[in-house]
């Protein structure tokens, strides 16, 4: 009887061991089955480029972000961003059909009149974590953040700093903003309607002037010098690369953007053409005004464009920029001064 006892117990026993064991292994299971979520949100994070496309989920907003491969590497930032920054780049938003949530500032240069924005100014002599107020969820910025200051801007919002690859060519640099904005069939549309723009305006520009020599100088107001503009100039090569004007000898052999000009060089100039633009504000101004006097000394009088009344004379704001719409500016303004 007794060992029937103990047998009955030593069952009961291990039924008990049983139940025990099972529930640790549910237990286990359940806390195990949070890991592959974990990671599947954290490995975008350290995903190549070329998985930009795949979506992942914020785990602190619930907004969707993915991952996208700029100068200094990858970096996530919001699939469909709706407050945006773009530091030198607001040409692009605007020509994409994006209005920023701020626009840059400078206190000497102002800031890009041209594309009539009417939004808060950022200084950008100032401190950047000024940015915080506008509470972007996208920091665009261009060739002239280096690592250091993409740091700063990052801590502000996710930040995505332009290729250097691109900079040359306004085209592939709305290109990828477009990207980065996840709007790139938009951005074909403005290329389209841009590249015809550009081809009918060269053809115009090529039977009025042909072969003619073009010279590009900036008027320095204050310091009271000349700077020619080469052809590998940012802001103004686009008139030789893309609109078919055809060069002075000097601009062309520059390898640097622009150089100032000496007294002794100017008779050496041989421009049928000139374009100037003033430094900063407006040929209103008295000082400008003085320095264009320039133009009467004997100097320049030798020069052909001079004699044949070929100056043209344009305000700075679009012509010191290098994005898509400045440069379909430029190309309107030269139309209307050398198209016959």
């Amino acid at each position: 009887m007794l060992a029937k006892t103990n047998k009955a117990a030593a069952l009961v026993l291990a039924i008990l061991m049983i139940g025990v064991l099972a529930a640790c292994g549910g237990k286990s299971n359940s806390e195990g089955s949070s890991s592959p979520s974990a990671s599947a949100t954290a490995s975008p994070a350290t995903a190549s480029a070329s998985a930009s496309s795949k979506p992942s989920q914020e785990t602190q907003g619930g907004a969707e972000t993915r991952i996208v491969k700029d100068e200094f590497g990858d970096v996530e930032i919001p699939a469909h961003p709706q407050r945006v920054v773009g530091v030198y780049v607001e040409d692009y938003l605007k020509a994409l059909g994006v209005t920023p949530v701020a626009q840059w500032y400078h206190p000497l240069w102002g800031k890009q009149d041209y594309l009539n924005l009417d939004v808060p100014l950022f200084d950008t002599t100032g401190s950047i974590e000024a940015l915080i107020s506008y509470n972007p969820d996208l920091i665009i910025v261009d060739g002239a953040a280096d690592k250091e200051k993409y740091g700063v801007y990052s801590k502000v919002a996710p930040t995505y700093r332009l290729p250097e690859s691109v900079l040359q060519s306004s085209v592939e640099m709305l290109r990828v903003v477009a990207d980065v904005l996840n709007i790139p069939d938009k951005a074909e549309e403005v290329i389209a309607d841009y590249e015809s723009k550009v081809a009918d305006g060269k053809a115009k520009l090529q039977a009025s002037v042909g072969k003619e020599k073009v010279a590009f100088i900036r008027v320095n107001v204050g310091e009271k010098t000349l700077a020619l503009f080469g052809v590998k100039n940012r802001y103004t090569g686009v008139i030789y690369s893309e609109f078919g004007l055809e060069p002075i000898q000097m601009a062309k052999d520059m390898t640097e953007y622009q150089s100032i000009l000496s007294e002794e060089v100017i008779p050496e100039l041989g421009a049928d053409h000139i374009i100037f633009i003033p430094s900063n504000g407006s040929w209103d101004t008295p000082e400008y005004q003085e320095d264009f006097k320039l133009l009467d000394s004997p100097l320049w009088q030798s020069v052909p464009a001079v004699q044949k009344g070929n100056i043209y004379k344009f305000e700075r704001s679009h012509w010191q920029s290098g994005a898509i719409t400045a440069n379909g500016m430029k190309l309107d303004d030269l139309l209307g001064a050398m198209a016959k």
